[in-house]
């Protein structure tokens, strides 16, 4: 990928800068040294090729090649820049001694310039090579870097699905139950209870795949398993649910209120014979989403503070995966009342699912 970006994208840069050296060296030559047209541009033509030809092979070998080390990488592309600028003025001095063997004061302005040549082209070809030895350590860490966050990425999401998942065994070993201990007592109401179970087992197939949906939706998914609740506790289970008009086209993961509710049930209905309400408010609000769910508790029974479960830990580990915020859920007891709030940020990302 790196070698594609340099390759690639830079061989305008190369040929305009080719050009340009060609056109400034040769131009040199014949007005500041009075070297003939032909010999000047001739002479030009060859050092800039060869020069070029230099750039592209000190480039292309760092591309495959560079020391861990950083000293070792100094050092390694001036050896090699050096060498190749011996080489370049001997195979220079070559080609035009070859081409104009009878020239006596060309050849030896030609000879009275090697040092230079050697020292210019030393400094450009490491200069090249130096050039693209950033270029390509610059594209390695980028390829890391995305590497790093793909793999991040994927390991977050398969917590994210792990902890989704582990809510249902969960859920449905209580249903269950439930419906066992109706059997006998309330077959009818057993029945109704397996077929609210299985709309709610078919609602949570659907929603396996999707990352985001509206606080509308997701009411509507709990209001089945508030339906599976009121069939084990009759009479004694009542709810209250208030909405803002604006707040119902918010995003929000899917599933994130029910362990909230169940936990809410969990402490308000357990080791008590009076009936509850649970009230679950939502609202929107500096661009964030707030959901609020209250439920009373016996505090001589219940300690709401502590152990609140794999419910409220899992819907906070979520929320911390998701946005790297650990202010996303709080929980208060004040005079019997436990309220549970949970705040979703909206982002254009996550707006777009809507």
């Amino acid at each position: 990928m790196a070698k594609q970006i340099i390759t690639g994208n830079s061989w305008w840069t190369f040929l305009c800068s080719f050009a340009i050296w060609l056109f400034l060296y040769g131009g040199l030559l014949w007005y500041w040294f009075d070297i003939p047209l032909v010999q000047s541009i001739i002479d030009s033509a060859v050092h800039v090729i060869l020069l070029g030809a230099a750039g592209i092979v000190i480039s292309n070998n760092v591309a495959y090649y560079r020391p861990a080390d950083g000293t070792m990488k100094f050092g390694y592309v001036a050896v090699v820049s050096f060498a190749l600028s011996v080489l370049w003025v001997c195979l220079s001095r070559w080609i035009l001694v070859s081409a104009f063997p009878g020239e006596a004061q060309y050849l030896h302005w030609l000879n009275y310039a090697i040092p230079i040549h050697a020292f210019v082209g030393w400094m450009l070809i490491a200069s090249i090579g130096f050039r693209s030895q950033m270029w390509y350590d610059a594209a390695e860490q980028q390829e890391s870097l995305q590497r790093k966050e793909a793999t991040e990425k994927i390991v977050r999401e398969a917590e994210l699905f792990k902890l989704r998942q582990q809510l249902q065994p969960h859920f449905l070993f209580n249903s269950l139950n439930s419906i066992n201990a109706l059997i006998m007592l309330r077959p009818k109401e057993a029945r109704e209870m397996v077929l609210k179970l299985s709309d709610f087992l078919r609602g949570s197939l659907k929603r396996e795949d999707e990352q985001w949906i509206t606080l509308a939706e997701e009411l509507k998914y709990l209001q089945l398993y508030l339906d599976i609740e009121k069939v084990r506790f009759g009479h004694r289970l009542s709810t209250i649910v208030t909405r803002e008009e604006d707040a119902e086209g918010l995003m929000m993961p899917p599933m994130l209120l029910q362990p909230v509710v169940e936990n809410a049930i969990k402490f308000g209905l357990y080791d008590t014979t009076g009936d509850i309400t649970i009230s679950i408010k939502s609202w929107w609000q500096d661009n964030m989403l707030y959901i609020a769910i209250q439920n009373p508790f016996d505090s001589e029974l219940q300690q709401p503070n502590k152990g609140t479960g794999f419910g409220l830990s899992s819907i906070h580990r979520r929320l911390y995966l998701l946005f790297a915020r650990q202010d996303l859920l709080e929980t208060t007891a004040h005079e019997n009342i436990f309220t549970t709030i949970i705040k979703v940020p909206q982002t254009h990302d996550k707006s777009s699912h809507n």
